[in-house]
């Protein structure tokens, strides 16, 4: 829109007042000495013009700068830094929780990856089609688009159910899903500071102010979905498919992160009554760098084919200094603490990042805000602050778009396993409504 009023005062102002020089702009005859003399005479347009530059060029940082600062995960920050940072918040034990605010704990040492986009293909929970891009997914038994079933993705789908069956038979405590535990006090989150101390944490070069980040705007939208809509309603997928924990065998992906979706995908579907799409496309294979750009077309290709989807999760574990355990006794059980995860599309550095632009920006801060303010109600000190960076992460295909950061590399897989029921019932609180109606009263 900044463009468009740019170029109209630009016609307007030349054709009023140096016809010639509009005459020879038209023709391809002017020079750059010429418009910056012009420039100084109408500062305000030469003030649009500069910054039209600055926000596509990105302050001369090109795509694949951008790309690759994204990409860096799992550079970790030391507990020095993070304390410093005021992230790590009394310290995280084997068996304790966090310390200091209800909800908030650690935080994410270096971030997310690759630059404002993400990955994913069409797959299913229920279904086994295969996306453009060679992804795969899972829902073993179902069909595929043209058709058929394709053995390898059901292999695959029926490894990670059977593996996680396994690890699930030798828990002896069976969740059970928290009542509220206890209520914000949303007057006092009105406050600006509060809420940024409470529920955030930011990556050096990005912020947002309080016209973006206030509590009447994050609760004013609706977050919930309808399950009677044939198709399914929810996709999970991962950017990263490799991520592993410390008990992890070399080569199974059983014992990845994508076992762990696979594991989320069954209490949703099982326990809440969701219909779920686990697609099981690896695009960090060769290397992490281009994961979210290489993943685009395939997320894209799979909402296409199933426009039912309303909720996309890509889920993430995160990257820890070894002395820093995301993990608390959660009634019996070690669970893995997890943190959800936001871009801006916008950078200190940079300033808006056009090529990374997000529609649905507002609408995915929401997401993670009341995702966030339920897990503090239901399960305190369960999860980490929100943490902000500046780039996209393909967030900008749905209105309910998470990005999840369950446990890190020294986690174990029961940990983690254990965390997909809170997780579960958190998403199922938000999604049907009840926590907004419980929060009203």
């Amino acid at each position: 829109m900044v463009k468009s009023i740019c170029d109209e005062a630009r016609a307007t102002l030349y054709g009023q007042f140096m016809p010639g020089a509009l005459f020879m702009e038209e023709g391809v005859h002017a020079t750059s000495f010429l418009f910056q003399e012009i420039d100084c005479i109408f500062p305000f347009y030469g003030y649009l013009t500069n910054q039209m530059a600055r926000d596509q060029n990105g302050n001369a940082q090109d795509i694949r700068t951008i790309l690759l600062a994204e990409a860096k995960e799992e550079e970790t920050l030391s507990l020095e830094d993070l304390a410093g940072n005021g992230t790590l918040e009394g310290g995280v034990s084997e068996q304790g929780s966090a310390g200091g605010q209800s909800g908030g704990m650690g935080q994410n040492g270096s971030g997310l990856d690759m630059a404002g986009q993400n990955s994913g293909e069409p797959g299913s929970m229920g279904q086994n089609s295969t996306s453009p891009g060679g992804g795969q997914n899972s829902l073993a038994g179902q069909e595929n688009a043209s058709g058929g079933t394709d053995p390898a993705q059901t292999d695959l789908a029926a490894l990670l159910r059977a593996e996680n069956e396994a690890a699930m038979q030798g828990q002896m405590t069976a969740f059970m899903p928290h009542v509220r535990q206890t209520r914000l006090d949303m007057t006092a989150l009105q406050d600006y500071e509060t809420l940024m101390r409470q529920f955030y944490t930011f990556d050096d070069n990005t912020a947002a102010g309080s016209d973006q980040l206030n509590v009447q705007k994050l609760m004013a939208e609706d977050m919930t979905i309808s399950k009677d809509d044939p198709g399914p309603q929810i996709l999970i997928y991962h950017t990263h498919a490799h991520e592993n924990f410390a008990d992890s065998r070399e080569g199974e992906m059983a014992d990845t992160i994508m076992g762990v979706g696979e594991r989320l995908t069954q209490i949703l579907t099982e326990e809440y009554g969701y219909e779920v799409l686990h697609h099981l496309g690896q695009y960090d294979t060769v290397s992490r760098d281009d994961s979210y750009a290489v993943a685009l077309g395939d997320l894209e290709a799979l909402l296409e084919q199933y426009p039912s989807i309303q909720v996309v999760i890509d889920l993430h574990r995160d990257a820890m200094p070894e002395g820093t355990r995301l993990v608390m006794d959660l009634d019996g059980r070690p669970t893995a603490r997890f943190m959800f995860f936001n871009g801006l599309s916008r950078t200190k550095t940079t300033g808006n990042i056009s090529y990374l632009y997000n529609e649905n920006l507002d609408s995915n801060l929401a997401f993670s805000f009341q995702m966030q303010k339920t897990a503090m109600e239901y399960y305190p000190n369960l999860t980490r602050k929100i943490f902000v960076r500046g780039y996209r992460y393909n967030m900008h295909l749905r209105p309910k778009s998470l990005l999840i950061e369950l446990g890190a590399q020294n986690n174990t897989l029961e940990e983690v396993l254990n965390a997909c029921d809170p997780l579960a019932h958190i998403l199922d609180l938000v999604l049907s409504g009840e926590s907004a109606s419980l929060g009203a009263e």
